[in-house]
């Protein structure tokens, strides 16, 4: 079997989910990207001899009550403001996002904008530009990162960040990877849709605090590697999602790749008296 013991706490709330005496907490709807770029020094420690894809990761406080100390990817909730309809939009329209991730067109337009915000929050990366065919070259000034800090601090909204700046949002930037629900058994929630998207040319990742304290690009085959040497925890997301990114040579291949999204949520059960938590699919492991 795949998965993941669950002890102690969270192994009683395992049993008192399946028996009905508790509810499961509401999962709330999120959005990450995989930042993608061509690069890599060829024999370097997380590389095969050859340069190659690499995958932008967070690694997430310890003092985080989620996922703490996990390598992640950016992303986080969508908020209730990323749905403005005041959002200049270029890309494929929010009800064609809706098919895809099989959402309402409200919700799959705010899975997007958070898509784009959270990005940009997370590594000062910005999916934007002047026109629906542009993309901001540089946003390391003391201006972007005063207005960074105010869309963390929520007094500022995307809709009222790129109307100040005249920015188009770049939704044709993104492409759709996979779909993950957090399991009932965790006390935070997340109803996840993951995205790709590459570096956009003259931009760069920043470490820039936050929810994190450490950042790094890798090769995705890399960073498994290093997750089975205990070098670093990975949940199960990124592992799946690092295990078919390996599979690419490069950012190009990604994304144009044929992608039917898949719904993973990891259940639940009750094993020779012991509760797990069970990972969909026989195709990949935990480290």
């Amino acid at each position: 079997m795949n998965g993941i013991p669950l002890p102690g706490e969270f192994g009683e709330r395992a049993r008192a989910i399946l028996s009905g005496d508790i509810l499961p907490v509401p999962a709330r709807d999120a959005a990450t990207v995989v930042l993608l770029r061509d690069g890599g020094e060829p024999g370097g420690p997380d590389g095969d001899g050859r340069a190659g894809l690499e995958v932008y990761l967070l690694r997430r406080k310890a003092s985080m009550d989620f996922a703490a100390g996990a390598y992640v990817f950016p992303g986080g909730s969508v908020d209730p403001r990323d749905a403005d309809q005041a959002v200049a939009w270029a890309g494929p329209a929010p009800e064609e996002w809706g098919r895809v991730f099989g959402a309402a067109p409200d919700t799959a337009r705010g899975l997007v904008c958070a898509a784009v915000r959270e990005t940009f929050e997370e590594s000062g990366v910005l999916l934007a530009g002047p026109s629906p065919d542009t993309v901001v070259a540089d946003t390391t000034g003391d201006d972007w990162e005063a207005d960074r800090e105010a869309l963390i601090a929520r007094s500022l909204s995307l809709a009222e960040f790129l109307n100040k700046r005249g920015l188009v949002l770049r939704a044709d930037l993104l492409r759709p990877w996979a779909h993950w629900i957090t399991p009932v058994v965790e006390h935070k929630r997340f109803d996840t849709r993951f995205f790709v998207a590459a570096m956009p040319p003259g931009q760069r990742t920043r470490d820039v605090g936050g929810e994190a304290d450490a950042v790094a690009w890798l090769r995705p085959a890399g960073a498994l590697r290093r997750a089975q040497e205990g070098e670093i925890f990975l949940m199960p997301p990124t592992v799946r999602t690092l295990t078919e990114m390996s599979e690419y040579d490069d950012v190009e291949a990604v994304l144009a790749c044929e992608r039917e999204v898949v719904t993973f949520q990891p259940r639940i059960a009750e094993v020779e008296g012991e509760m797990w938590i069970v990972l969909p699919g026989e195709d990949y492991r935990m480290p």
